[in-house]
């Protein structure tokens, strides 16, 4: 799966789907996909990603208590 950065506007691949959509996990492994090489996976907090088309994540993959 491909989100954006919000900070930069930059795609990365989450290489971490399950900890994506954990509401109890903050932060996830990804990796940006530009230039030629491949680059390490880094750790992204959730809250700084976004979809592609600019929609935000749903708040049940980030918020533990979102029922409340």
């Amino acid at each position: 799966m491909f989100l954006k950065n919000k900070e930069n506007g930059e795609m990365l691949e989450v290489l971490d789907l399950e900890g994506l959509f954990d509401p109890n996990i903050s932060f996830i492994k990804g990796r940006y996909h530009a230039g030629e090489e491949m680059p390490d996976p880094m750790e992204f907090h959730k809250s700084t990603l976004q979809f592609p088309s600019g929609e935000e994540l749903p708040r049940c993959w980030m918020d533990p208590h979102y029922r409340d």
